[in-house]
Parts: structure tokens; sequence; C-alpha cells
């Protein structure tokens, strides 16, 4: 079931964030069917573009690591065989750096092309076959373009489906999640447009090179709770590490995410992204594990706004539960 939904989802929820834009075209009086496919390809562009630089930067770094080895064991051994030779313990550094260096060859190419293919295929079929994993993208392409279109006429023959005397309630709820999502969402592009700028200056400033790329992948990957940051963070210490070794950069790549993450965690995301979601760490690293079982690289991206969704239904149970003359009583 979680494969035959996942495609689904995905369109209703892009369709959902692509919405804005497709209203705001349409107020400029362009043709509905040309506003959505146009919000469609503002879209694609974006997640292809998000695509591209993290290819890019693993194209960059990747071959760097092969080529860097023997000065990186090099250095090691002028900094760690001294201390070693105190506690009488000898290692062959020769023979290490032959091994490694083979290991490195065998296991990278020069231009990663076959780490690249693995990735997208992955990322793309979620363990799924590459043929699914295409006819799952030209699925999630042709219900996100109708949805687009139909919007309304949807949401009107699923009000239709409720009954009169609930329909009020559904449509509380149903206001008081579209206000969480727009408030997230809205948020969310605001915090990731002044990290980027952020992480893009500071890596500028200490002399990393592709720092745009980086700053802006880093900042796009806070969507992501935790894992984001800690794997923009990896990305940096290992670019930073690639082109000036262990050094004092790596300390200032350390204090610039260390400022990044108390600027985002305490200032912007509050003030910008707002409360209202209130879910404890907790559970934000449940329904992180528990969305990305079920719908794979998309569940992970989604898990925190369906958490919030699913919270504003777990509130509105437990008023209800809590005036109960059953549970009063």
């Amino acid at each position: 079931m979680a494969e035959i939904f996942t495609p689904f989802l995905s369109a209703f929820i892009l369709a959902y964030a692509l919405r804005p834009v497709c209203l705001w075209l349409e107020g400029h009086r362009i043709p509905r069917a040309l506003a959505a496919a146009i919000s469609m390809l503002v879209g694609l562009g974006l997640i292809f573009g998000i695509l591209s630089l993290f290819i890019g930067l693993l194209k960059n770094e990747i071959p760097l690591i092969k080529a860097q080895l023997p000065d990186w064991i090099a250095n090691t051994q002028a900094w760690l065989g001294p201390k070693l030779s105190e506690f009488h313990v000898n290692l062959d550094w020769s023979t290490l750096k032959t091994s490694a260096t083979q290991k490195i060859t065998e296991h990278i190419n020069d231009n990663a092309d076959t780490l690249m293919s693995s990735t997208i295929e992955t990322v793309l079929t979620s363990g799924s076959s590459v043929i699914a994993g295409f006819v799952n993208a030209v699925l999630i392409i042709f219900v996100m373009f109708y949805l687009l279109i139909d919007w309304d006429h949807f949401f009107g023959l699923v009000k239709s489906i409720v009954p009169v005397r609930a329909q009020e309630t559904v449509h509380h709820l149903a206001m008081h999640t579209d206000g969480l999502l727009s408030q997230y969402l809205r948020g969310m592009l605001i915090v990731i447009s002044i990290m980027a700028v952020f992480y893009s200056a500071g890596l500028s400033f200490i002399g990393i090179k592709g720092a745009a790329a980086l700053g802006l992948f880093t900042a796009l990957m806070i969507v992501i709770p935790y894992i984001g940051i800690t794997l923009g963070l990896t990305l940096a210490l290992l670019s930073t590490l690639l082109q000036f070794g262990p050094g004092t950069e790596i300390i200032s790549v350390l204090i610039l995410f260390g400022i990044g993450q108390f600027l985002e965690g305490f200032f912007l995301t509050p003030r910008l992204v707002g409360e209202r979601i209130g879910l404890h760490p907790v559970a934000v690293l449940f329904a992180l594990l528990f969305f990305g079982k079920l719908f794979g690289f998309f569940g992970v991206l989604l898990a925190l706004p369906i958490s919030a969704v699913s919270l504003v239904l777990v509130k509105y149970l437990w008023s209800i539960y809590t005036q109960s003359s059953w549970y009063q009583k």
C-alpha cells in the first residue's frame, strides 16, 4: 500500500506547495492549464536544481579524497608517529598508504558517475526498479497537474461526501490545518533563504571552494530535522579537510555552523515558522523513522508537516474526549 500511496501523497503535497504560484499566475490572466504547467516547471526546476547541487558536491569531493589520501596519511604519520613511538607502537605506514589508496581506487572512480547513478536510483525508486521509479515520476507529474487544475472541484467533491451536520467541524479543522501548513511552508522558505546566504557567505569567507552550492544545500537540508544539519556539517567538514587539511579552518567551520544553529534554532524558526507545530524532539525522531519507513525518501521530507497535521486531529479528538460525560464522570 505504501508503494501505491507514495506517488499520490507526493503529488498532493507538491500541488499544495505550488498552488500559490498557480493562483498568482491565474490572477495575471494566464489560463489555468498554462498556469498549472508553468507552476509545475518551477517546482520541478527547483527539485532538479537541488539534486544537481548534491551531485556537483560529491563529484568535486570524491576525486579529491582519492587524490589527497596519500597526503593525509603522510600528515597523520608525521603527527601520530612520534606519539605512538613513545608507547612502543610501530605501524607500517607504507603498507597502510598503499592498501588505503588501492581500496579507494577500487571503490571510487574519478568522476563518481557510478555512485551518482546509484544515489539517484535509490532516491527515485525507494528500493524498486528503475522502471518503477520512472513510472512513479510520470504518475506524480500527471496527478499534480490535474490537482492544480481541479483543486477547487476536488475539494468540492470531498465536501459533498461529508455529512451536513459535520461540515462545519470539518471545515474548521481544514482551515486550521491549512493555516498551519501555510505558516510552515512560508516560514521555512524564509528561513532557508536567510540561512543559505549565511552559510554561503561564511564558507566563502573561510575560503572553501564551492561555498555557494554547499551553503545552499545545507540550508535546504534544514527541512529534515537533526539529520539535515548533520549532513550539511559533514560535507562542509569534508570539503574543508580536503582543501586545507587539519587546521584552523575546521575550527572556523565548526564555529560557523554553531552560530548558524543558534540563529536558526533560537531566533529564525521560532519567529518565522512559529511554535504552533509543538512536536517534542522524540516525536520528531519517531516521525522521521515512521514516515521514512512507509514512504521512503519523500516520507523523510514530509514527516514534520504530516505530523503537524496529525497533531491538529489528535488535539481535536482529545478535546472531545476530555469534554465527554464518560471522561468527566
